[in-house]
């Protein structure tokens, strides 16, 4: 029950506003932290009251014992001061009547402590001491006065505090009211310019050097990143079309070619365009759905995974045709956490393009360096300008603009190799061969075995 209850009231709160929450704690806090001073205050003052009272008796104790102590009758108290000479006993010796005393009290005032009787009506507060007369008797001096308004004074300082306590959080409340509207201000007005942003405009950033300049700036690099991202799915979907429409077509072109001339021969050679052109197409919805699921954190589990073993695997699948592929690797496994399929596609992706563009010579290296597996694949082609190092992996660019059948490709192998290698956190670049060519270094973490 109190488990709901409190689940209600938390959900109450937080409909609230940042202001009125703010307030309300700052108005909550202050009024509990007066209160408790005003508690603390108001039992101070019976102390304050003592402590005044013990300062005018001492002088007058000081100067009954010395009468005492040579024989002198003490002279006549001050008004509300009560001067008194016992035996140790507490027997009166100067024939004023008993005193007010019981005997642990008589016994506390030899000892040289105060008594403070608040039973009394008005308190009273006693000091005393033992004194040696001439003729040898101990005597023990005492001297008393009342507290009036002790009681009184107490409460009443309590109920001014708790009234000032009061009155002081109801002011602190206001002011934390007043003070967090005129800073929300400027946020209120940030949120209303963010909401009437146009495309491609950023936010003014204010003048002053404060939390609220590093807001706007935040905000600024997300509609960056949002522009960016928003063009870059931009380019992406019309990348895509384009390249889907272009074996699309063909197939059609082919179809109809095939319908409008029923001949067996040139049937053959249709169907064999429309399956190589359906290839292609199939190749590129996988490569496509393979970046989706890559996008959307979709990744099959890890496995440890010979480097070595599939970059032999991979030559051997590329097969004789084209230029002459060497693999240098340690006689040993190189192990690293991916999954079969991922390595597989990184070593075709390169392998093939690699093929693509070398004129007589491909050379896998496989090294293992300080806790990392590389992956290094040279070409003696004609290499990849440094301007388009940068953006090489980026899907669907091209170095040069090629999309024909036998040289141009899809786009999407090296932002496949990229995307897939990043995932697992690893890093691919380019760089110039030694060959002359072009140098694509894959870095895998090495699996500890």
């Amino acid at each position: 029950m109190s488990g709901a209850l409190g689940r209600i009231v938390g959900r109450l709160w937080l409909r609230r506003t940042l202001r009125f929450r703010i307030s309300s704690v700052a108005t909550a806090v202050t009024l509990v932290v007066l209160l408790l001073l005003a508690v603390q205050t108001s039992r101070l003052i019976g102390p304050l009251l003592v402590s005044a009272a013990d300062a005018q008796l001492q002088s007058i104790l000081d100067d009954a014992v010395a009468d005492v102590r040579t024989g002198v009758t003490p002279a006549d108290s001050p008004v509300g001061v009560r001067t008194r000479v016992l035996d140790t006993a507490g027997s009166p010796l100067d024939a004023l009547g008993p005193p007010p005393l019981d005997q642990a009290d008589i016994r506390t005032l030899k000892a040289g402590t105060p008594v403070l009787r608040t039973q009394d009506d008005p308190p009273l507060r006693w000091l005393g001491t033992v004194a040696t007369a001439p003729d040898g008797s101990q005597r023990l001096v005492v001297v008393g006065t009342t507290l009036t308004g002790y009681f009184a004074a107490e409460s009443r300082a309590l109920n001014w505090l708790v009234g000032a306590a009061l009155l002081g959080s109801a002011a602190v409340g206001l002011a934390t009211w007043f003070s967090v509207r005129s800073s929300l201000r400027p946020v209120e007005r940030l949120r209303g310019a963010a909401t009437r942003l146009p495309p491609g405009r950023r936010l003014p950033l204010p003048s002053a050097h404060d939390e609220l300049r590093s807001l706007a700036a935040a905000l600024n690099g997300l509609l960056a990143r949002r522009d960016e991202a928003s063009d870059r799915l931009r380019r992406f979907t019309g990348d895509a079309a384009h390249e889907l429409r272009s074996p699309v077509a063909s197939i059609r072109v082919q179809a109809e070619v095939a319908v409008a001339n029923p001949d067996p021969d040139l049937a053959h050679e249709v169907l064999a365009d429309v399956v190589h052109e359906s290839e292609r197409l199939s190749s590129l919805v996988e490569g496509l759905l393979t970046l989706a699921r890559s996008d959307a954190g979709e990744l099959p589990d890890p496995m440890p995974v010979d480097v070595v073993t599939a970059a032999r695997e991979a030559v051997a699948r590329l097969g004789d045709a084209g230029p002459v592929v060497s693999v240098s690797a340690p006689s040993g496994a190189c192990w690293v956490s991916a999954a079969p399929a991922e390595v597989d596609l990184v070593l075709d992706n390169l392998l093939r393009n690699a093929a693509r563009h070398a004129r007589a010579k491909i050379t896998v290296t496989v090294l293992a360096r300080a806790k990392s597996i590389w992956l290094v694949v040279d070409d003696d082609g004609h290499g990849v300008a440094e301007e388009h190092r940068a953006r090489v992996f980026d899907r669907f660019y091209r170095v040069q603009d090629d999309r024909a059948r036998t040289s141009g490709g899809s786009g999407l192998g090296l932002a496949l190799v990229a995307e897939i290698v990043r995932r697992r956190g690893g890093t691919v670049n380019v760089a110039e061969s030694p060959e002359g060519g072009a140098r694509f270094q894959v870095r895998w973490r090495e699996l500890q075995t």
